[in-house]
């Protein structure tokens, strides 16, 4: 008898429905599986052998064929292991299979029949709701998750006999239902650190809000303890809320990689991931044999902490400028090429010397060569994709042992948020830029017209600090921020040399002179 079970695979951050057909003969005995499975799926079969002698059924002693369709792509993991034994159970006629073929069935199996949980169930479901399926069966630590997907029945399981008894009509499945709208709103707001707990440091404050009112990425340069990375952490709490279709996205990349964890729904606030700088070029941007997102990636909508960025291999950075340009990384294999998004805010941190201090503060010990060999692990380029460049300095005791607390993170949220919106306005009838850190150069001779004292300003700053093309691009972007926070339709002198400010890396004293 030939049975037709469904399961799903995943390319990039969207599912491909995989057709399992078994067909059991009634002539010799032979079990053979097909379709470019992988080694864990073609160890299914002991598995799926204990757990269905644990729960009182068989694999039948027949010719067995299982084809995994379509024929020619990958299928990888162990999530496919209730799809076939539910298949084997149906085309053996050992569980009644009517209506079967209407549903998405996928959950790795444990020797007593219990379903572990599978990575990427998000997007299997919003798959399953786009082909028509009435429903999806799944480990119920997955449940949640799925059942952000409107329109379409998600059942959570915890063990195979609960399946079986579903089909041979024993038992009814409770659908898991999840408000999607409500605990979207519930925890927009939810962030375990705030800008309020901060001490001094109102320079840096500044800078951090006029980079998330423009999405601009920032580098933060001071010696150890100035407090680079507690003000790096932050910053998420003043980003404008993600809006539901950024969440189901940023929710989808975490998916397939495996970060949700369990019992996990909708990420309701922006991501913030920090690798360490001993991370390879593959963790950073994606890819692999199997390719899987990367830290830039899991970053998509949020924040991508690089701390100590000197420490980090050159060539690992490298192979971020592109990503920087086009928010996306493209990875490409003989047979197949996925795109992952990644449009994220980079924010870095790095000492400004070897030894840790400026190069004007009597305790810095580095010579000007070994503070040129410090700084050329930083490649220019990539210098030129980071727009403000602040300068970190420790807090004074007065300002720590002040008693009164810093402005709360949600009042600047409120003003980031009003800059945005000014943003989305101005570029409503562009699909490629929403911010004003993705302005290309049209957009820039629209929006960034000088005057003739504003032009005298940037052309002495284009000559003192030798600024590149790039870098003055980058100026004008952050002047246009800094005149949308102030709510200017004007770019004005004073906007233009606050921009001009936040490129301390430009300075001749960052090469050792």
């Amino acid at each position: 008898m030939l049975v037709k079970t469904y399961g799903s695979t995943l390319h990039g951050i969207n599912a491909i429905t995989i057709t399992v057909e078994v067909d059991v003969g009634e002539k010799g005995v032979s079990y053979h599986l097909v379709g470019l499975p992988d080694s864990a799926i073609k160890e299914s079969s002991h598995r799926i052998s204990a757990t269905l002698k644990n729960i009182g059924f068989r694999i039948p002693k027949k010719k067995i064929t299982i084809n995994m369709a379509p024929a020619d792509l990958r299928k990888e993991g162990s999530a496919y292991d209730l799809t076939i034994a539910m298949g084997i159970l149906a085309a053996s006629e050992q569980i009644v299979a009517e209506d079967i073929s209407q549903y998405i069935i996928m959950g790795e199996l444990s020797l007593d029949g219990t379903l572990n949980p599978i990575k990427g169930v998000l997007p299997i479901a919003i798959q399953a709701r786009k082909e028509g399926f009435k429903g999806f069966i799944l480990p119920v630590e997955n449940a949640k998750e799925a059942a952000i997907v409107s329109d379409l029945k998600v059942y959570g399981v915890e063990n195979i006999s609960e399946v079986v008894d579903f089909f041979n009509k024993k038992i009814p499945l409770e659908p898991t239902i999840v408000d999607t709208r409500k605990e979207f709103y519930a925890n927009l707001s939810e962030f375990p650190f705030d800008f309020a707990d901060v001490k001094g440091q109102e320079n840096v404050k500044r800078a951090m809000e006029i980079a998330a009112a423009g999405g601009h990425n920032i580098m933060l340069i001071g010696p150890p303890g100035s407090g680079k990375t507690m003000l790096a952490k932050r910053i998420p709490s003043i980003l404008p809320a993600l809006s539901l279709q950024e969440a189901l996205e940023t929710t989808k990349i975490h998916s397939v990689a495996g970060k949700l964890g369990k019992n996990s729904s909708l990420m309701t606030v922006r991501p913030f991931t920090s690798p360490h700088h001993t991370i390879s070029d593959v963790a950073l941007v994606g890819g692999g044999s199997y390719p899987q997102p990367g830290e830039i990636s899991l970053a998509h909508n949020g924040v991508l902490f690089l701390d100590e960025l000197p420490e980090f291999q050159r060539s690992v950075l490298e192979v971020m400028r592109q990503p920087l340009e086009d928010r996306e990384v493209t990875i490409s294999r003989a047979k197949f090429t996925i795109t992952y998004p990644a449009s994220f805010m980079l924010v870095a941190s790095m000492n400004p010397s070897p030894s840790g201090f400026f190069p004007d503060d009597p305790q810095n010990t580095s010579s000007p060569a070994e503070m040129q060999r410090y700084m050329n692990k930083i490649s220019g380029p990539l210098l030129d994709r980071i727009d403000l460049h602040i300068e970190v300095t420790p807090v004074p005791f007065e300002d720590l042992s002040a008693e009164r607390n810093g402005e709360k993170s949600i009042e600047i949220r409120n003003r980031v948020e009003a800059a945005r919106d000014i943003q989305t306005q101005r570029y409503s009838s562009l699909s490629h830029v929403h911010y004003n850190a993705q302005m290309g150069p049209k957009e820039l001779d629209s929006y960034c017209v000088l005057d003739e004292n504003s032009k005298k300003l940037i052309q002495n700053a284009m000559d003192k600090l030798n600024l590149s093309a790039r870098a003055y691009d980058r100026i004008l972007r952050v002047a246009r921020t800094i005149a949308d926070l102030a709510n200017s339709q004007e770019l004005k002198t004073e906007h233009l040399a606050e921009a001009i400010q936040y490129r301390s890396l430009d300075r001749d004293k960052w090469l050792g002179g």
